[in-house]
């Protein structure tokens, strides 16, 4: 299934409603568990010259773990996150970056993420540790976050 950019999600990764977000689309894999996203990263997401930003990549590693929420229903945000820089991450090239779940307790979630290029070679990987919150905090964060929006658009005006 595709995980296309909603247009009510202001996410800076993959939602639709951010003017300056990047837009990304997400396949997600009922079968394997995992969620997948293969794109380009053009070089104004640049760090050193021609190579992706490093804190763009943990971005991108932290946006697919994230969505493996989508299996179970969790409501679980990052608490940890551990990155394993392994090659340059080049920009204008193809990417694979994947996502998927190692272990869950209670309220605990760890997962696993990778890039790799077209060729296949693991550019960077790493873990992270999630933690469920539940339903109605996530849904109150949501609220909150939109009257900010809501309250920074009005002060501009």
């Amino acid at each position: 299934m595709l995980l296309e950019p909603k247009p009510d999600n202001f996410c800076f990764v993959c939602g639709g409603g951010n003017t300056r977000g990047m837009h990304l689309t997400f396949e997600q894999d009922d079968a394997a568990k995992r969620i997948r996203g293969s794109f380009r990263l053009a070089s104004e997401y640049q760090g050193g010259a021609g190579f992706v930003h490093g804190g763009m990549i943990a971005m991108l590693l932290d946006e697919v773990m994230a969505k493996v929420n989508r299996f179970t229903g969790d409501h679980a945000v990052t608490a940890k996150l551990s990155i394993e820089y392994l090659r340059p991450v080049p920009t204008e090239a193809d990417l694979i970056v994947e996502g998927w779940e190692l272990e869950r307790n209670v309220r605990d979630r760890f997962r696993q993420r990778e890039i790799r290029n077209a060729a296949g070679v693991l550019l960077a990987r790493g873990t992270a540790h999630f933690v469920e919150i539940g339903r109605e905090r996530f849904q109150e964060s949501i609220a909150s976050a939109k009257g900010t929006r809501e309250e920074d658009s009005g002060s501009r005006a």
